[in-house]
């Protein structure tokens, strides 16, 4: 988690809201990494999540991320909840709940969902209140900011 905390304070640089991920083999060796890049890129699907998601991919050449754990800074939206799953990751870590657009349990609970063809083993809250600081500073300074 401090890994995907390093890359979301990154994602700051770019006026992009600091949210990191990294994806992690069986033996726990980081396998990619992302931060949010809407911003920069222009591009809605820019999640770190997604980001992660799509190195990973294509350092394995395979879009099978089966084997790995998916760690990230805040609770994932219905978005790369839906990539997650598509990726079949067996395991999510993440620290800050999403009380908004969460869909790992807060608002939906996608991950888990018995409906689904593959369900994903969620850990919350790991290093959450380091995770929820960083995203608590960064809205109050946008905030701030546009008054």
């Amino acid at each position: 988690m401090r890994l995907a905390l390093a890359e979301a304070e990154l994602a700051l640089a770019t006026g992009d809201v600091p949210v990191g991920a990294v994806l992690l083999d069986a033996d726990g060796t980081v396998l990619a990494h992302g931060r949010n890049e809407r911003e920069k890129l222009h591009d809605p699907t820019a999640h770190a999540e997604v980001v992660a998601i799509r190195r990973a991919a294509a350092l394995r050449a395979d879009w099978h991320l089966t084997g790995t754990t998916l760690v990230v800074t805040l609770e994932p939206c219905v978005l790369c909840a839906g990539a997650i799953l598509a990726a079949r990751i067996p395991r999510v870590v993440f620290g800050a709940w999403d009380e908004k657009a969460g869909a790992a349990g807060s608002v939906y609970d996608l991950l888990r969902d018995r409906r689904l063809n593959h369900r994903v083993e969620v850990i919350p809250e790991v290093l959450g209140e380091e995770s929820s600081a960083l995203l608590k500073r960064f809205f109050a300074e946008s905030r701030a900011s546009e008054l």
